[in-house]
């Protein structure tokens, strides 16, 4: 196997790794889509479900990938190729670029709104509005097509900055900064959430589990949720795998950034559901949740106008710890298979999404169509392809090669082996069926 070279970045240590790792996984799938799916499917049955899936799928696949790219020490394009050479496997890398542009695409429309938000939160616009005048307001930010595009291009151009500086002096510097202040301001949150009268309602519905609400569609809900939420079957976790050193544990990385993932998405629901149920909120708002509800909350709060600032700061960083892992899932084949210089295919790549971005903005229904097929087709299928490549077409001698490295015995690697080959397939099969409608 293929060691670290010093012309290739990687990241310089366990808290960088786990910092920028954590960072992709935890977004605003964490923050806004979480806590929503979680209040339309019954709460804390629905949580435990998920935390069963995070555990026994999510930190097997994520392993996989990561010593996908670790012993290949490529992007996701380049290490499949080398693994499985003169095989067809390197489409998977093809369809992890693909969903990198497809995904940044849209998802920066949405992380636009929350600078938008911040905005609104500095100015204080969002003060004594009523319940439908905040609707308006939500719904005059998505309609607005320049008000969308500036500050989807803003978020764009941040991302880009970030990225171009490399791995070690770009994006680790700057997620060993941005996490620890996401987890400063939600654990603010918490704390003024739960000291709220009426607050341990919320609470209640979080924790205490109603099995009668687990149906069928929960659960995949719930499976669906855990294996998205990991930033796993984009490239992502291959692509960071590879700037990974030898003497790193990928169990412990993966299971290090699994709990941050799934902690992040509770402490968000504890920093909404308490709050929602004090203000006698429904927890089923969907969507609109952060963008309606929340800000409704904190115009009755006392100190609403600072708590709802942090809250949309908050948001942000978390849509930037996941953009800038998505971006760097192209520009790592830019400047491996295409030979351009980082800077540059940086600045080319970011163009290219911030084409496609415009599109999004300016057409729902292209938003509509990246979305369904990045979240619908491509990870689902992409992760399955992972699964099975890992659990039957490398050799098993490379696999544990890979997950010994760091000279320590990994003594859940049959689990680990089994989980890989037979559950795991099964399971991400079902979550694309599903997503398919199919089933």
């Amino acid at each position: 196997m293929q060691s670290n070279t010093p012309s290739r970045d990687s990241f310089s240590g366990k808290f960088g790794i786990i910092a920028a790792a954590a960072g992709s996984a935890i977004g605003l799938g964490n923050i806004w889509r979480f806590p929503y799916v979680l209040g339309e499917n019954g709460g804390g049955a629905f949580l435990l479900i998920y935390l069963a899936f995070v555990l026994l799928i999510g930190v097997p696949v994520m392993i996989s990938e990561l010593l996908i790219g670790r012993s290949a020490q490529k992007n996701v394009f380049g290490a499949f190729r080398k693994l499985a050479p003169g095989q067809h496997w390197y489409m998977i890398g093809v369809m992890g670029v693909g969903a990198a542009f497809l995904i940044l695409a849209f998802y920066s429309v949405v992380a636009g709104w929350t600078l938008h938000y911040v905005y609104l939160s500095i100015t204080n616009a969002l003060a004594g509005n009523t319940p439908d005048e905040m609707i308006a307001v939500f719904e005059g930010v998505q309609s607005s097509k320049g008000m969308s595009i500036f500050w989807t291009l803003l978020f764009m151009g941040g991302t880009a900055f970030i990225v171009r500086s490399g791995v070690e002096k770009g994006i680790e510097k700057y997620t060993k900064i941005l996490m620890p202040l996401l987890l400063l301001i939600i654990l603010i949150l918490n704390v003024r959430s739960v000291t709220l009268e009426g607050a341990s309602a919320g609470l209640d519905f979080l924790f205490n589990p109603d099995f009668s609400k687990i149906t069928p569609d929960v659960v995949l809900e719930a499976l669906g949720q855990a294996f998205f939420s990991l930033s796993i079957g984009m490239g992502v976790i291959v692509t960071y795998g590879s700037y990974i050193k030898k003497t790193e544990s990928l169990g412990g990385t993966a299971l290090s950034v699994s709990l941050a993932d799934t902690g992040i998405a509770v402490l968000a629901g504890v920093a909404i559901f308490p709050a929602a149920f004090a203000f006698d909120m429904a927890p089923n708002q969907g969507p609109g949740l952060v963008f309606v509800t929340l800000p409704n909350i904190f115009n009755q709060m006392a100190g609403g106008y600072l708590f709802g600032l942090m809250f949309f700061v908050l948001l942000s960083i978390a849509a930037f710890t996941s953009s800038i892992s998505l971006l760097e899932v192209v520009v790592a084949y830019f400047t491996e298979e295409l030979k351009l210089p980082r800077k540059k295919g940086t600045w080319i790549a970011a163009g290219i999404m911030s084409i496609l971005a415009v599109l999004c903005a300016l057409n729902g229904s292209v938003f509509g169509a990246f979305d369904y097929i990045s979240s619908n087709i491509l990870l689902p299928l992409g992760g399955l392809l992972v699964v099975v490549f890992v659990g039957w077409i490398l050799q098993s001698k490379l696999t544990r090669a890979e997950i010994e490295a760091d000279g320590k015995k990994a003594k859940y690697y049959r689990g680990f082996v089994f989980i890989v080959k037979f559950i795991a397939p099964i399971a991400i099969a079902l979550v694309f069926l599903n997503g398919l409608g199919w089933i």
